[in-house]
């Protein structure tokens, strides 16, 4: 577990040891290493797309709105924050969103789509999944993270505040896949073809997020005897959790040893997503990967939760809310796998090569 990657400071000067001190921010080190990427990066895209693209442009853009807040930062930032934190559940939700499109736009041409799509794809299921995410877990536990509210601030304070994770993963795929119908729509893209393609690049996401929970602490898992499991130390998380439910005393310097489900998730994110690559080459329909991810997943997540001490059972099921949501989904998954199968066009050659054999991809 570690909340906090590291912190960088954003006030005074930076020691460079023999070579002396100078600014981090501001016009300093941090913009001089942003200019240098950012030309770098922009040479080679310019150099790939033959001119000024849209795609060139929309870069350019966002490369010089980091810049400018580059130099702003010393300015607008308040004198006590002398530091800006590296949150590891950012930071891996930022891997995820650059691996997610990375795969995403090298499995594209399989479905005949655009590099460029796929990768813009990427950003806006990352940020429909955060938000939807959110959404979700604000429902669920309105009650606890509403409760000192007393004035409109403290209600957005509280809805934005992501102290504990605060994510429900099955929230942001509903949103996440609302988006991805709309934006296929927009293009005239097939989403079927195209999602058959691309879903492994999700559970490459998912993966990275999940390594996120286990930095953060969140999603931790029940006691294990097991010698893989973990112990999270006095404030954190599954501490304060456990302190709060009666399993853990208050003078406990840590956890009792858990599940790390948080890890056990990360692997099946990636076994998943060989599972989906391996398996393209074998569907009969469109839709027939996007079936199969959505019959592994949930099976697998109901397991999971299993081994998960985060979640109390609802509706008097005794099911977590995330299992009544993978019953679901499977459900949907079983319907969508018998459709692709049986519906007249069933035999599709691939996009990627001759005879319908697809050409060996990530």
């Amino acid at each position: 577990m570690r909340q906090v990657l590291f912190r960088i400071p954003i006030q005074g000067d930076w020691s460079l040891g023999p070579l002396g001190d100078f600014p981090g921010f501001g016009f300093g080190i941090v913009l001089l290493a942003w200019c240098l990427f950012g030309a770098f990066s922009l040479w080679r895209l310019l150099k790939s797309e033959g001119g000024f693209t849209r795609e060139v442009k929309v870069a350019i853009g966002y490369w010089l709105a980091f810049a400018v807040g580059i130099v702003l930062v010393p300015s607008i930032a308040p004198p006590q924050i002398t530091h800006l934190p590296i949150f590891g559940y950012g930071a891996m939700l930022v891997c995820g969103a650059i691996a997610c499109g990375w795969v995403a736009s090298k499995r594209a041409p399989l479905a005949n789509a655009d590099p460029t799509f796929a990768r813009e794809m990427a950003i806006w299921i990352v940020l429909s999944g955060v938000v939807g995410a959110r959404l979700f877990y604000l429902i669920q536990y309105r009650e606890a993270v509403y409760k000192d509210c007393h004035s409109f601030v403290d209600f957005v304070k509280a809805s934005v505040m992501l102290p504990d994770g605060g994510l429900v993963l099955y929230g942001g795929i509903i949103l996440a896949t609302a988006t991805y119908f709309v934006l296929c729509y927009r293009n005239k893209v097939d989403p079927l073809k195209f999602g058959d393609a691309v879903v492994p690049a999700v559970f490459v996401g998912i993966a990275f997020g999940r390594l996120g929970c286990f930095l953060n602490g969140c999603c931790y898992g029940n006691a294990c005897s097991l010698p893989w499991s973990v112990q999270f130390p006095k404030g954190s998380v599954p501490w304060n959790a456990l302190v709060q439910r009666g399993f853990l005393m208050p003078d406990a310097l840590q956890t009792m040893p858990l599940h790390p489900t948080q890890l056990y998730s990360a692997i099946n994110g990636i076994v998943l997503a060989v599972v989906m690559v391996a398996y393209y080459r074998y569907r009969k329909g469109d839709g027939s990967v996007m079936a199969l991810a959505m019959m592994l997943y949930p099976i697998s997540r109901i397991g999971l939760e299993i081994l998960r001490n985060d979640e109390l059972g609802q509706l008097g099921t005794g099911l977590t809310i995330s299992q009544l949501v993978s019953l679901g989904v499977l459900a949907a998954g079983m319907v969508l796998s018998w459709w692709s199968w049986t519906r007249p066009s069933s035999q599709l050659p691939s996009a990627s090569s001759p005879g319908g054999q697809v050409s060996p991809t990530v």
